[in-house]
């Protein structure tokens, strides 16, 4: 259908699939008795965990699993847990659980304790020790060796697995599962791919008997996933929409002029709010609150307020009462209209407030953030993506919404109930709109994208010692997915292993990071390979520490030489940022003198306020700000370990403190930097 202003392309509910004859759901009871006490509360498998019963719980296949978000995936790795535990169950009833690890990554951090609070719901009854690891909450060596189910996010494993040296708690790893492996298509995908390349390779190295589930959405490609990942065909499962607990209508809207995006939205919001509670995605906190208060004027103004939350209701009263008691101004402002916002600018107690009251229904429309798509709170019959262009502060614009994303965002299902359909609303430009239809109907394919990092990647196998020559580089690129989709569509990369095994060597070498002799074609690393791989650094950011650094560099110096770091080589100035930043450079502790126009002052600039605890109005200078400090840290930490490699005590002692003072988020002393100010 298409109007004055946009283009609207309607996606009919697939109607689920009846049960075949002679087909049945499985029963709970069926199961084994030492699995049953891990489904307690569940009387009865879905179709999807039917049909996999018998390859979950009575075999040792390789899986990878296709199916669409909310279909009961996670059941499925519960499964294959279980399977594992009971190889190690001993006569008398309890479990070896010295003999084995189990390893779960799931795609962000938001989710690890989500999935581990649930594994520690179910296995408890097992005495199995569970660990989630972010790069927020780190744990030991010993900690991690203590548990047998480690639950961790792509970028924690990797780092684990490349560090690992000597650690036996890896040669105890049975089973690996991965959740959302189409994670591959985005731009982290490199580090999940490196590292399920490292065990895939490791494990037929040391021919240890290691069992990989892969689980995902549908996939047009989803056989050379399973390439990948060694599954045979007895363990590949692909189920559609059909298999869904609940249909879903999709409708996908491409304008052609912003300013009536607002108008849209307010429209679809009326259209839905009598049947259901309507859940909006947008792209930062401030535009929560700011659409939140478009749509409650909006009702004010046409009269229509009634149709989210009516005068005499129950559930009017509850928010009124809920909203004099609150001290967040922004949630007091909005419950007694019905409304409220969910970002991570609330607190934890105000979220979980928020998370009750809109499960009980008494929150009509909640308006969230996209990165918190992958929260916990409870999902609703209407969701709504408004606008699906998000900054990446790591590419430097604005780009769109992810293939994850989305469809983490419209696998949020409420409860089935018969008859009745959820709806997914996108509202993109319309020059994405052809993009979006195929993410919705699964018919873009993954596609690898580890050229960006292949050489950052090679270097921490070489560290690790798995690679020592130019033919065991080349061997290493066999096992990842960019060599299966090479093989499979050679029009796209139009690359050899040799070549790009040649480009990334030559880049090593002359960086520094690693000794390339092209007689014998051995490979050795050097030290400042190791400490490129220790703290994920890009090998152009170790490249230019070593032409830069030297023993007698002030603090001035290095908050200079990390802001020119090549991890932050995409962030940019704009002009709507100047006046904020022209602001913050007259509170910095330590002086800036490079042009307030050039982006490497601006990334000094952002890591002072950081350090400072300033609060930022810009929302782009804000996310840049976060990125920022996720990597100033490590970052300065490896021009620690330079400094030391170099035997300069006097720098290693000034880049530790200001490594401290960044994690700390504290400057070590007001008064020590004082001294910097006018200095040239």
């Amino acid at each position: 259908m298409t109007s004055k202003g946009y283009e609207e392309v309607h996606i009919p509910a697939v109607m689920s699939w009846t049960l075949e004859p002679g087909e049945t759901l499985f029963p709970v009871s069926n199961l084994p008795k030492y699995a049953q006490v891990a489904f307690q509360g569940i009387y009865t498998l879905t179709r999807i965990q039917s049909r996999m019963v018998k390859v979950t719980l009575e075999s040792d296949e390789n899986i990878l699993l296709c199916a669409p978000t909310g279909s009961g995936k996670t059941f499925i790795a519960l499964l294959t847990i279980l399977r594992e535990i009971e190889k190690h169950i001993m006569p008398d009833g309890l479990v070896n659980i010295n003999k084995f690890k189990i390893i779960y990554i799931v795609p962000v951090p938001l989710l690890v304790h989500q999935i581990a609070s649930m594994f520690i719901k179910r296995l408890n009854s097992f005495g199995l020790s569970v660990a989630d690891i972010t790069s927020v909450s780190p744990l030991t060596y010993e900690q991690i060796n203590e548990a047998q189910l480690i639950v961790c996010t792509p970028e924690t494993w990797d780092l684990i697995t490349r560090r690992n040296t000597g650690h036996q708690f890896i040669d105890f790893i049975r089973l690996v599962i991965i959740d959302d492996i189409h994670l591959f298509n985005d731009d982290r995908g490199p580090i999940l791919e490196a590292s399920i390349a490292r065990m895939i390779r490791t494990n037929e190295i040391t021919q240890d008997l290691v069992r990989f589930v892969g689980l995902c959405a549908p996939l047009t490609n989803y056989e050379d996933v399973a390439t990948f990942l060694n599954v045979k065909r007895e363990g590949l499962f692909y189920f559609d929409n059909r298999f869904r607990l609940t249909p879903i209508e999709q409708t996908c809207i491409g304008i052609t002029d912003k300013n009536i995006m607002n108008d849209l939205l307010y429209e679809k919001v009326m259209e839905h709010i009598r049947q259901n509670q309507v859940l909006i995605y947008v792209h930062s906190n401030e535009e929560t609150m700011k659409t939140a208060r478009l749509i409650r004027d909006m009702c004010l103004e046409k009269d229509t307020i009634k149709m989210i939350v009516r005068e005499s209701s129950a559930s009017k009263e509850i928010l009124r009462t809920e909203a004099e008691q609150m001290k967040n101004s922004q949630l007091k402002e909005l419950f007694p209209y019905g409304l409220s916002v969910y970002h991570n600018g609330l607190n934890r107690a105000d979220r979980s407030l928020v998370d009750d009251l809109f499960g009980e229904g008494h929150i009509r429309i909640l308006i969230s953030t996209v990165m918190l798509a992958w929260d916990a709170y409870p999902p609703a019959r209407t969701v709504i993506i408004k606008d699906t262009q998000v900054y990446s502060p790591e590419k430097g614009h604005w780009t769109e919404l992810g293939v994850s994303d989305v469809m983490q965002i419209f696998g949020r299902i409420g409860k089935p109930v018969y008859g009745v359909y959820d709806k997914r609303i996108v509202i993109t430009s319309h020059d994405q709109l052809q993009y979006y239809l195929s993410i919705m109907n699964q018919q873009l394919p993954i596609e690898s994208q580890m050229i960006s990092k292949l050489t950052d990647h090679l270097n921490a196998e070489i560290v690790r010692g798995a690679v020592e020559t130019f033919d065991e580089a080349v061997q290493w690129l066999s096992y990842t997915y960019l060599y299966v989709r090479m093989i499979k569509a050679p029009h796209l990369y139009s690359l050899s292993n040799e070549s790009l095994i040649q480009s990334a060597v030559i880049e090593l070498d002359k960086a520094g990071l690693i000794h390339y002799d092209q007689n014998t074609n051995s490979i050795q690393t050097t030290e400042f390979g190791r400490i490129a791989s220790h703290h994920c650094c890009a090998h152009n950011t170790i490249a230019m520490y070593n032409q830069l650094l030297k023993s007698t560099l002030s603090e001035i110096d290095l908050f200079r030489i990390v802001s020119l770091s090549y991890e932050f080589h995409r962030i940019t100035i704009r002009e709507n940022e100047k006046i904020e930043l022209q602001k913050l450079l007259e509170q910095v502790q330590v002086p800036v003198h490079e042009n307030i126009d050039e982006p490497h002052a601006k990334i000094n600039i952002l890591l002072q306020a950081y350090i400072s605890q300033l609060e930022l109005e810009n929302f782009t200078l804000t996310a840049d700000m976060q990125y920022i400090r996720q990597h100033s840290s490590r970052l300065m930490r490896a021009i620690f370990e330079i400094s030391l490699h170099q035997k300069w005590a006097q720098l290693a002692q000034k880049t530790l403190t200001i490594s401290k003072m960044i994690d700390q988020r504290m400057w070590h002393s007001a008064r020590s930097f004082q001294h910097f100010k006018g200095a040239k």
